[in-house]
């Protein structure tokens, strides 16, 4: 079965577009022109990845994305013609995954998606292989599964949390410059600046730490990056 992305923007040419050429490169599509009605099919439909303008009727995509958080993990691009940095981090602190700002060129686009899927399949692979499961003390993190347990309680991570924390879980006491996981994470060609990693971390720690302010698992080497104490 094709992963399907679900569109979603209230510029209908735009919507068609991207639907045209999602679809030549195999994917299946769905589409939403509202926020509430994005919502309701990411509620009631499983999707591989999400693009979600910024601006839309009924409910912001913000806000949007908010909500899905509370219930998935799947990719979430914003598509906005807001590109400045306080947007970028606001976009970041809203749980999305990536950011394009319009007008966008769609191969730029296509580029992403392949990104995300890349390294969503490459991560669902290797854990297919290793059927890695860390657990340390009440710290149980599924990498097969994609889900975090920390003292009996499911934590929701967003696609791009999940990512950075596997990556130093998997390696732990390394420690991981901001630039190195913003290559590892978000590919090579990523044109954000670390401070993207920056804002995740932060998100993360905020989730997973009973004070974020001195964490017990994601730690900073001054200087240098972060690393996972196992």
């Amino acid at each position: 079965m094709a992963d399907k992305i679900l569109i979603v923007d209230d510029e209908k040419l735009i919507v068609k577009g991207l639907k045209f050429s999602i679809e030549a490169d195999g994917y299946e599509t769905d589409v939403a022109y509202d926020g509430e009605e994005a919502l309701e099919k990411a509620k009631n439909n499983k999707y591989s990845l999400i693009l979600l303008d910024l601006m839309l009727p009924k409910m912001d995509g913000m806000e949007v994305c908010r909500q899905i958080r509370t219930f998935s993990d799947v990719p979430v691009i914003f598509l906005t013609a807001k590109g400045d940095d306080m947007d970028k981090i606001l976009g970041f602190e809203s749980g999305a995954d990536d950011y394009i700002v319009k007008p966008f060129n769609v191969l730029e686009v296509k580029a992403r998606i392949k990104v995300i899927m890349k390294r969503t399949s490459r991560t669902k692979a290797e854990s297919s292989k290793t059927g890695a499961m860390v657990e340390d003390g009440e710290f149980r993190f599924d990498i097969e599964n994609r889900s975090l347990f920390i003292k009996g309680r499911e934590i929701n991570l967003t696609a791009k949390e999940f990512d950075i924390l596997e990556i130093l879980v998997k390696n732990p006491g390394k420690v991981y410059s901001r630039d190195k996981l913003l290559t590892l994470v978000w590919g090579e060609d990523y044109p954000g600046d670390a401070r993207t990693v920056d804002v995740h971390v932060r998100r993360l720690r905020e989730k997973i730490e009973d004070t974020p302010g001195s964490p017990k698992y994601v730690q900073t080497k001054w200087g240098v990056g972060y690393f996972y104490k196992g």
